[in-house]
Order: C-alpha cells, then structure tokens, then sequence
C-alpha cells in the first residue's frame, strides 16, 4: 500500500525533496506559509491543505523541514498542529535542526495522541537533496522508522536508525559541529596561503589530495576563490544558529568543546558584520579584515 505523505515546509530543502516524493508516486499533501511554492508544487501534482489540522487528516505519515526551533515548535506542539490534529498510529517526522529537548518534547506530545515521532534530520545541502542522496538520521521507536524507510530512501541515500529519541537530532549536531570547526579551519589556510603568496587554487588542489582534505574545504574553497558568496545555498545565520544547539549540548552533557566555541564566535562575527546572509564560506570575511587582505587567485 501507497502511503499518504503529508509535508510541512516547503524551503529550500523541503521542496525539492517534495519533488522526490511526487516522483516516486506518492500520494502528497502539502502545506507552506508562502503559497507561491505551494502553487508550484501542485502544479506539478501535490496535494493542497490550507491547515495543519486538514494535512493530518488525510496523511498516514507527516513530515517536515522548518528553519528553526521556534516555528517546529509551533507546527509540532502549538494550538492547531500536528500534534494536537495527530491520529492514533500517524507517523510524525521531523526532518528540521533543533536542540535534543524539543525532539524530545516532540515525542512526549506524539505519544499523548498514541501517534509515534520521530527525529530524523537531513544533511547534504540542496543539490542532494535534490538527487535524492541526503543523509537521513533518525531517532525515535525502530518499528516507526522500518514502516517509513521506503519514503526516506526515496530522499537519501545514507539513510541509518540511530537509536532512540534524540539520537537523531545528536548526530545531527555532531554533524554540524564538524561543519562549523571544518569551515573555520578551511577558512583560515586559505588566507594563510594566499597571504604567503601561493595560488590560492594550488592550495586547494594540493591539500585537498592530502591529509588537510575535508569536504568543507572542498565546499568552501571554490566559493572563496571565486567570491561567490551570494547564491541558494545555506547561509552563515543557518550555521551560527546550529552553532547555538551545538554548544547547548555540549554544556547539558559537561563537555568542553573549545573548536564548536570558536566556530560560534567567528560565525556570530560574521553575521554581526552584515554577513548573515552569506553563503557559510562567508567566514572568511572577518579574517579577511583581521589580515588586511583577501584570497584572489593569482592566474
């Protein structure tokens, strides 16, 4: 049987991934606060709900990709959400960045409704998203997570049950801690080099066959070469703000975590700065300033 999927969240992780759903031929609803994207997905056969209450009605499982904690937490738990409109045995998935309490939340609420939660974030930035082959890791009852495997090896191809409640969201944050330190590091030798007079597109090629070899660098170093700062892709305010729940974890489990502090602060830096809506290798920018001096390639 065909599951009806219901989707809340239609960014620029969201509708693409709609777009794998429809494509594998599931039955999709939608619901967005922009209904120009909401427009576009139908049009090409989704579903339309007008209300969080109107979408679980006639979805077996929902998901959803939302931007922060505060609008996952108004969908999931707030008057009128999925929470409150779920129906017992409905699958609730969250697919957004948020701290291990609101999943944790999440799931307390869902179980209140006899409905299962799970937490289940993505990693891999549009253009997996776009050709299904996003990270999926998930969090929450293993019998849930089996039923829903179908729809998320749709959209990802590294797709692993993590363990329970708020593993998900754990490895999330781990995840972007290593992001965060990765883009810093990256950052940093690549000034260093161009400073020192190297073609900053030799330091790339060579320490990218090398030990120093990460996929930030990878990233990030094109970007930086080319100033190409301005684009659909995730922004220095996403890090900073993921930055955040990083650290929160890290102080709620007792741990020093000097590189994900580091991170934070030259992050919140560049987003002081002007910077926020940057692309993430916008990083650069403050040690740029700090060095009187700015990465070009030399040929």
């Amino acid at each position: 049987m065909t599951l009806n999927v219901g989707f809340v969240g239609l960014g620029r992780m969201g509708l693409p991934m709609c777009y794998r759903l429809l494509n594998a031929g599931y039955n999709l609803t939608v619901n967005n606060r922009s209904q120009q994207k909401v427009d576009e997905i139908c049009s090409h056969g989704a579903n339309r709900s007008t209300s969080l209450a109107e979408l679980s009605s006639t979805s077996d499982v929902v998901l959803a990709c939302l931007p922060d904690i505060a609008t996952v937490e108004k969908v999931f738990l707030g008057e009128n959400g999925l929470i409150e409109n779920a129906t017992s045995g409905q699958i609730l998935v969250d697919h957004s960045t948020v701290g291990v309490k609101t999943s944790k939340a999440c799931a307390e609420g869902a179980t209140s409704k006899n409905a299962i939660f799970l937490d289940a974030p993505i990693s891999g930035g549009t253009e997996r998203a776009q050709s299904g082959e996003l990270t999926i890791m998930a969090g929450g009852q293993s019998e849930a997570y089996n039923a829903v495997l179908p729809v998320f090896e749709t959209m990802g191809t590294t797709v692993r049950h993590i363990g329970p409640t708020g593993t998900g969201t754990t490895v999330k944050l781990i995840n972007q801690l290593l992001v965060g330190i990765h883009s810093l590091a990256a950052a940093e030798a690549m000034l260093m080099g161009s400073k020192a007079g190297a073609d900053p597109k030799l330091v790339y090629e060579v320490v990218n066959s090398g030990w120093g070899q990460s996929f930030m660098l990878s990233r990030n170093a094109p970007v930086m070469i080319d100033r190409d700062f301005i684009g659909e892709r995730t922004q220095i305010r996403v890090f900073l703000k993921d930055l955040v729940l990083v650290n929160e974890l890290a102080e709620e489990l007792g741990l020093s975590s000097p590189g994900a502090k580091l991170a934070h602060d030259m992050l919140h830096r560049a987003n002081e700065e002007g910077y926020g809506d940057l692309d993430g290798a916008a990083i650069v920018l403050p040690l740029e300033s700090d060095g009187d001096f700015q990465i070009k390639a030399l040929q």
